[in-house]
């Protein structure tokens, strides 16, 4: 008898093989530079025929692989994670029906088949959000969707724009360029932007936390999160001829603005998202900034060391009784040494430590910077986001594995071997992932030429990080009495700029007092009396009349049975 649990076990194996395959067929076609274009014809009727358009090139099988290893050891994680969980198969279709989804965005070189992918994606990842069916998890449910309904909206807007023009294939319009082109770029950015969570469409972001844990972990490291990247980096021979200063602005203040919430915060999986929210803003800046090929590599390492991360937090907190609040936490070492390896490792990536998967694309994205020529702003916001990424590491870091031994009583601490399996492709992945990749997309070395200032700087902003980190881990501000300016500031940092205020309150709070006066005056007032109680007193009082005449008056009884009877003779 098929074990209860199988369906997860084939399903991982199936993805991780054709990941696989797919990363090794996508390094061939980078080093011979092939590419397949695929018409698949679905149906021929009268002269009509609708096809189906595929593009096979290294960036998008180098990307399917990626998914597809990320979320067989994802899948293979929940087999131990969801087992006790009733609806468990429910849980492994959605979670599948999501990586299609996304396989389904990769691969299209077509507008129509993107956005079924993108749709797939915002409403899978809406049933995901609301599985544990809960107020909280509706309101960040319905927070996820109705901001990924507004890029929805902008790539239907692009189609029609794109209908004037000939063909829904965006790559027959990438080596031209046109005033119409302004508007087009300017809604898939818009798109783009809303699945990312770039300002101001920061907040779904961090509610969307109310998933389950194998879910987070696919959302923030290679899905949902990442196809506005994607979509940019396809797009980005139209960006090189579009002025990119405010939108760069805007993805290097979602970066700053990110660091420093995840400094402030004490929910694990928050910091994480803030985590991913940052590096986020690191790959749209860069690719803003001209360089989409390291936005792209980037966007692969950063897969691999925050699926780990993600699934590390998974296993403490599944151990801590559900409880995600780092100051609980404290001496995981002894208890949980295989995970604090992971997660030290994914973290360490994480920073960029050298020959370390996040290093070869960081060091690179700094230097292409710094060697960009931009101005003395986009040079302090970078480094100094670097510093808060070591800062917010750190203090995790110290927190988790560190820290006084804080939790609760009656915890059983126990590391699942099904979980720790996963845990290590990853760990190969976060450790190898980057040099591998970047020997394969770069053929010759890339080399950036600097004085040794500017050479030093980012490992001055990381040790600088490193110790701010350390000090916002052995002080506590809440136990000093603040001025209420600085107060404010800790507070207006912390909730991300007041950035889900912003997107949630500000937005249906008048309408809801708008709706309230509609209530008092039309429902409850004289709409009640004269929309709904109106037809009732005329019927009624229409009904009394006739009973008074047929109870009362027989002459005029008969005459209506006469007038009847006339009528129907007519």
């Amino acid at each position: 008898m098929l074990n209860k649990f199988s369906v997860y076990l084939l399903g991982s194996l199936s993805l991780f093989f054709l990941g696989v395959s797919s990363f090794l067929v996508g390094s061939f076609f980078l080093v011979w530079d092939y590419v397949i274009f695929m018409d698949w014809e679905i149906l021929s009727m009268n002269g009509c025929s609708i096809t189906m358009t595929f593009l096979f090139d290294w960036i998008s099988l180098v990307f399917v692989g990626c998914v597809f290893v990320i979320s067989s050891m994802v899948i293979y994680y929940s087999e131990s994670y969801m087992g006790s969980d009733v609806d468990r198969v429910r849980f492994y279709f959605l979670v599948f029906l999501f990586v299609m989804s996304m396989m389904m965005m990769i691969v299209s070189p077509n507008l129509m088949s993107i956005l079924i992918g993108w749709d797939g994606l915002g409403l899978v990842s809406y049933c995901l959000v609301i599985y544990f069916q809960n107020y909280k998890s509706y309101s960040a449910g319905m927070l996820t969707i109705l901001t990924n309904r507004v890029g929805d909206v902008a790539i239907l807007l692009s189609i029609a724009w794109m209908l004037n023009f000939g063909s829904w294939h965006y790559i027959f319009y990438m080596g031209m360029w046109d005033y119409w082109e302004f508007y087009l770029i300017s809604l898939i950015v818009l798109a783009g932007f809303t699945s990312s969570a770039q300002i101001p469409f920061s907040s779904w972001l961090p509610a969307a936390m109310a998933a389950p844990t194998p879910v987070s972990s696919l959302v923030h490291s290679s899905t949902l999160v990442t196809a506005g990247v994607y979509l940019l980096i396809r797009f980005s021979e139209m960006l090189s001829n579009f002025n990119c200063s405010f939108i760069l602005a805007l993805s290097m203040m979602t970066m700053f603005m990110a660091g420093l919430g995840a400094n402030l915060e004490f929910d694990l999986k928050s910091i994480i998202a803030l985590s991913t929210l940052s590096q986020l803003g690191l790959m749209m800046s860069i690719l803003f900034l001209g360089y989409p090929i390291l936005s792209f590599l980037h966007l692969l390492t950063h897969a691999f060391f925050k699926a780990l991360l993600f699934l590390c937090a998974g296993v403490m907190i599944h151990c801590m009784n559900d409880s995600q609040d780092i100051r609980y936490m404290g001496a995981m070492t002894s208890y949980l040494p295989f995970t604090c390896t992971c997660f030290c490792i994914s973290n360490m990536s994480l920073c960029g430590l050298p020959f370390m998967s996040g290093f070869y694309s960081k060091d690179l994205i700094l230097e292409a910077m710094t060697g960009s020529g931009y101005n003395f702003f986009v040079f302090l916001i970078f480094f100094v986001s670097i510093g808060l990424t070591v800062s917010y590491t750190f203090r995790v870091i110290y927190y988790v594995m560190f820290y006084n031994v804080n939790m609760h009583v009656c915890h059983g601490y126990g590391e699942d071997k099904i979980m720790m399996k996963s845990m290590i492709v990853l760990a190969l992945l976060a450790i190898s992932g980057g040099s591998m990749l970047s020997w394969l997309i770069f053929s010759v070395p890339e080399l950036f030429v600097l004085p040794l200032h500017l050479k030093l700087m980012p490992l001055v902003f990381i040790f600088l990080g490193g110790w701010l980190g350390y000090e916002f881990s052995s002080v506590n501000l809440g136990e000093f009495p603040l001025s209420l300016r600085f107060y404010f500031i800790s507070f207006f940092s912390g909730s991300m700029w007041f950035m889900p205020y912003f997107s949630t309150f500000m937005l249906y709070g008048k309408s809801f007092y708008l709706s309230k006066m509609y209530y008092e005056v039309m429902d409850g007032g004289w709409g009640e009396y004269v929309v709904s109680s109106s037809p009732l007193l005329f019927t009624s009082s229409l009904s009394k009349l006739m009973n008074y005449y047929q109870f009362n008056n027989v002459k005029i009884y008969m005459m209506v049975f006469v007038l009847i009877f006339i009528f129907s003779l007519i």
